[in-house]
């Protein structure tokens, strides 16, 4: 799979917003901050506004037009714990509130336990229900080389749009090996995001130049506007 950033390109810090996921999930949002975070997204020209399936339809209103999609989150952040059959109804239940994407954990027990049929029936059914891209969230540290081999080919198996590092920094701090090893496997048609303790303009920038499409970061604005450091740099 190609690069989103060729590594010795000329890199602006705002060159980078197209690619970022601008995310915003945590307890006790209040509908004045969902709506500024949504505005935001607009304002600096990120990929998407991720936000906690109760606030899609609300974002959805305020990006309506804008340019900026709309992404969610479920089985998350306690990962893997939601049924199959749960997972599906919210899933397009999230599509029918306006989310254009949505990130799902995945059941990394049964993968563990080589029930791989389960694993990947488990992710073709929110594809299905959902009918929008589905990016699979894989938690790749917690994984065995052979499990990291099977979670990959049974997502691609599934219909998943994208392989996904980890859920969090919790998990995983997104680095290009992480990255590179996911868009190595990654056939066509399907791409990398990256997630997980992403705070910088460097940090951000080595993910893309590795392979990943996409930045899932609650520091966008950060990160685009260069805060350390204005100054065009190569990657």
């Amino acid at each position: 799979m190609s690069s989103a950033l060729s590594a010795d390109a000329a890199v602006t810090p705002a060159a980078l917003a197209p690619h970022i996921q601008h995310t915003l999930i945590e307890a006790g949002i209040t509908r004045d901050r969902i709506v500024a975070h949504a505005e935001e997204a607009i304002s600096y020209g990120f990929n998407a506004a991720m936000v906690p399936g109760t606030w899609v339809s609300v974002v959805a209103d305020v990006t309506r037009g804008s340019g900026v999609e709309v992404a969610s989150a479920l089985d998350f952040p306690t990962v893997g714990v939601t049924t199959s059959a749960g997972k599906a109804a919210e899933a397009a239940s999230l599509a029918r509130a306006g989310a254009h994407q949505i990130d799902i954990g995945v059941q990394v027990g049964w993968l563990k336990s080589g029930m791989y049929d389960e694993f990947r029936d488990d992710i073709a059914g929110v594809v299905k229900a959902a009918g929008v891209p589905i990016k699979v969230m894989l938690e790749l540290p917690l994984l065995t080389p052979d499990e990291r081999e099977a979670a990959v080919e049974l997502s691609v198996e599934a219909g998943a749009t994208f392989l996904k590092n980890a859920s969090s920094g919790a998990v995983e701090v997104a680095v290009p090996e992480s990255i590179g090893y996911l868009a190595e496997r990654a056939p066509a048609g399907v791409r990398v995001k990256a997630s997980g303790g992403i705070k910088s303009f460097p940090q951000a920038a080595s993910l893309l130049a590795a392979g990943a499409q996409l930045l899932g970061t609650s520091a966008g604005v950060a990160i685009v506007t260069d805060q350390a450091n204005e100054q065009t740099r190569s990657y």
